[in-house]
């Protein structure tokens, strides 16, 4: 058995321990923890900011071993997540704070993700991770809504 395998064999509960899973594989640049919080599906999907839709484990694997590669760990952090939770699938809205390094030091950036789960035998599982540029401005929610619609 791989060892990613033997992680996901680990992982249970709820989506919210699956999702704490994948956030803190990004922040120690963990492949093997971050392939462990996928389902095993040919159709599983990773949006990453302004990229195109990867599809599959491998691709996935390999995008994510990429993106490590080149700036090493991400210094994630999932913040605002919204929460839409059925027996076997969960959708949760993530806005994400990044703290980056520019040439005028540390910064932070903000990415708003989906990340949507489905039950599987092996427990809970994420089958895609949708990920948009965002602003501070999301900090701020939108949650009223004007009278008019037209």
């Amino acid at each position: 058995m791989t060892k990613s395998r033997q992680q996901a064999n680990n992982l249970s509960g709820t989506p919210d321990e699956v999702e704490a899973a994948f956030y803190e594989a990004l922040q120690s640049a963990d492949i093997e923890k971050l392939i462990a919080c996928w389902a095993d599906d040919d159709d599983i999907l990773c949006i990453h900011p302004g990229g195109p839709r990867v599809v599959g484990i491998g691709a996935i694997r390999a995008a994510f071993d990429a993106i490590f590669g080149h700036e090493g760990s991400i210094q994630v952090h999932p913040e605002s997540i919204r929460r839409v939770d059925t027996l076997t699938a969960a959708v949760h809205s993530v806005l994400e704070r990044i703290e980056v390094m520019t040439s005028e030091g540390p910064a932070k950036a903000y990415v708003l993700a989906t990340n949507v789960f489905h039950k599987t035998p092996q427990g809970w599982r994420l089958v895609a991770h949708h990920a948009s540029p965002g602003s501070q401005d999301e900090v701020q929610e939108i949650n009223q809504f004007a009278q008019v619609w037209h």
